[in-house]
């Protein structure tokens, strides 16, 4: 049996953006999942147990990138670069969710194929994951011909994610949305490119191919790269019950608008953050981070920004993480306000515009960061007692 006490919490963020901040500074796990959350007398209540005094900084649950491009293990072709889910893993993100694996030199297009690389992607991710962070590799891209066949024995197998629609053969709403149904039987999330071309191959989406096709996922509804008008973003936002999808690699003007459309509205529970990583932008360590921060510039307090990066993207994918709460999975990070910030503390930061600096980071409570190599470094550094 695996215990740890974190005490002495400065602002416990929870992921839950209905009650983003918890009046607790006292977290328990057992056996990689909270089990209780309360104050100091729970140090008293666990004796022996291993204690983290956190010196006040920040804790919130980890980071969740909806939208990832890997490819085979911790290298991509796109940008030809080496351990890039490593360095985001350094940036905060201890769940990474793949959007599709079209970069995959001949990745092919036939139903075979297509259905082969998802299950060998899946398992590979799932048997050897950089740093034992969780990457849900191996989201199948829709081929046309893939039949309802495919999708029972991928389910078997634990494929559960469908790529970007889009990306593949399969493009328009009437050859889509009859897989899509199909595959959102088996439980299958499904991603839907939104906004114009991103890569040779793919293809536009509008609002109305969203409304029609009924996916998990309004992917980049703030362009990969390049966005749909505000009009029809406003579209998805009122006609569909989709999660909208705002990423780093993006257009910041459209993401404005929908996170000050969601808080007319009260929709804050509908976006979520992805990198769209690697791209022909690259691939951006702290892309999550930066979204969290450029959300607070735009009207959305710090704490709901983390929700945003990590419950809403649980709820929408149905992961039990994301939020501190008892039965959970025990993934959370540990951050304060980088050295020379106005901020006092990470929140305060992050309100500011600057990135937080990320000290601990750890998965069903096991430390895999006890240092970001990636963020600035803080005032304070939880010690173990």
């Amino acid at each position: 049996m695996q215990e740890l006490l974190i005490t002495n919490i400065g602002k416990l963020v929870s992921g839950d953006i209905r009650h983003p901040l918890l009046e607790a500074d006292t977290i328990y796990i057992k056996d990689g999942l909270f089990a209780e959350i309360g104050g100091k007398e729970m140090t008293e209540k666990h004796p022996g147990v291993r204690i983290l005094d956190a010196k006040g900084v920040t804790v919130a649950p980890g980071l969740i990138d909806s939208h990832c491009h890997p490819c085979a293990g911790d290298y991509t072709f796109r940008q030809k670069a080496v351990d890039f889910l490593e360095s985001e893993i350094h940036g905060g993100c201890t769940t990474i969710i793949s959007a599709g694996e079209p970069h995959f030199p001949g990745r092919p297009d036939d139903p075979a194929g297509a259905k082969a690389q998802a299950i060998f992607l899946s398992k590979t991710f799932r048997n050897k994951p950089p740093l034992g962070a969780k990457v849900y590799g191996g989201a199948l891209i829709l081929e046309k011909g893939l039949t309802e066949a495919d999708f029972i024995e991928m389910e078997k197998e634990g494929v559960w994610l469908v790529g970007e629609i889009g990306l593949g053969t399969v493009k328009s709403p009437e050859d889509a949305a009859p897989l899509v149904a199909i595959a959102k039987r088996h439980g299958f999330k499904v991603h839907m490119h939104t906004g114009g071309t991103s890569i040779p191959g793919s293809s536009t989406v509008t609002a109305d191919d969203v409304i029609k096709t009924k996916p998990t996922v309004a992917s980049h509804c703030n362009g990969g790269p390049t966005a749909v008008s505000i009009q029809q973003v406003d579209r998805i936002i009122c006609e569909t019950d989709t999660a909208i999808e705002i990423v780093q690699c993006g257009n910041y003007k459209v993401a404005k608008y929908i996170y000050e459309r969601v808080l007319e509205l009260g929709k804050e529970d509908r976006v979520i953050f992805g990198n769209d990583a690697p791209s022909g932008t690259g691939f951006i360590p702290l892309g999550i981070l930066r979204n969290v921060c450029y959300a607070s510039l735009c009207g959305i307090v710090p704490e709901k920004a983390l929700a945003m990066a990590s419950g809403n993207t649980a709820r929408t994918f149905g992961l039990n993480t994301g939020i501190i709460a008892a039965g959970k999975e025990a993934d959370l990070i540990c951050m304060d306000a980088p050295v020379g910030s106005v901020g006092r503390d990470a929140l305060e930061a992050i309100e500011a515009g600057d990135i937080p600096a990320l000290t601990h980071i750890m998965v069903e409570g096991q430390i895999i960061v006890d240092k970001s190599r990636n963020t600035p470094p803080g005032n304070h550094r939880p010690e173990f007692l």
